[in-house]
């Protein structure tokens, strides 16, 4: 029996390519709207959003004015005039057209829900989310999808886990493992819940001086051995052999 029961998986940065997908989506959108579409505007961008959804994760702004606020602020900085709300809403329509998952991310569910109940825990936009989880192939293996802005709580809050773990039935905290890229939201989130951490370091950051995770692993596959037995491992590749509790 595999030493974590449950492994509550991110979306964006830990199954999916969510920068491969937001570059693309942000092309459409600069192209449709007439904005610059050199590697500077789409970083102003990046930037600014990276500072809203910090904001989110605080509980200082709402999830619909962040939607909107992002493009009135790169509208601003560079000088143009647009419906901010217009292009926020164009953008998540494009979004959700491109599912790029990361390296080996569908062999590594497939062999880790043989021997455990996944689940998707994302404070990303539902629709979006949704769509980008079935196209990329991901959602067969997975239990359960948790969704902030349908929850009512955004990672890190304990209450957020706290009803993913009550949906779930999960009684034993301790065979619970969250994997996400987020130090702040995944991370944080997880010990915010009394819950094991497994920080997806694909990007060799430097080891972080807050929120420090239980493990670190630069690749999905390296979850197999801390997830699973040692009978375990000398059967990945096997099929057929769901877990039983």
């Amino acid at each position: 029996m595999a030493y974590y029961h449950c492994i509550l998986f991110d979306m964006d940065g830990t199954l999916l390519d969510f920068e491969a997908a937001e570059h693309k989506a942000l092309l459409d959108t600069f192209c449709q709207f007439g904005l610059p579409t050199d590697h500077e505007t789409e970083q102003l961008y990046v930037t600014i959003n990276k500072e809203l959804w910090a904001a989110l994760e605080k509980g200082q702004i709402k999830r619909d004015k962040l939607l909107v606020e992002r493009f009135a602020r790169l509208l601003k900085k560079l000088g143009m005039q647009g419906n901010a709300a217009e292009m926020g809403r164009w953008y998540l329509n494009q979004l959700a057209m491109y599912p790029d998952a990361v390296p080996n991310a569908l062999e590594a569910v497939r062999e880790l829900s043989e021997v455990a109940t996944l689940a998707i825990v994302s404070n990303g936009v539902a629709k979006v989310q949704q769509s980008r989880l079935k196209a990329s192939g991901l959602e067969p293996y997975m239990d359960d999808v948790f969704i902030s802005e349908q929850i009512g709580v955004e990672k890190p809050n304990r209450r957020f886990f706290e009803h993913v773990l009550k949906t779930l039935g999960i009684e034993q905290r301790e065979k619970v493992l969250v994997v996400g890229d987020s130090l702040s939201a995944d991370i944080k989130g997880g010990q915010n819940a009394g819950l094991a951490t497994c920080w997806c370091n694909f990007n060799d950051q430097p080891e972080p001086t807050q929120n420090k995770p239980m493990y670190t692993i630069q690749s999905l596959q390296d979850l197999y051995s801390i997830v699973m037995e040692e009978d375990e491992l000398q059967n990945v590749g096997l099929t057929h052999r769901k877990h039983q509790f």
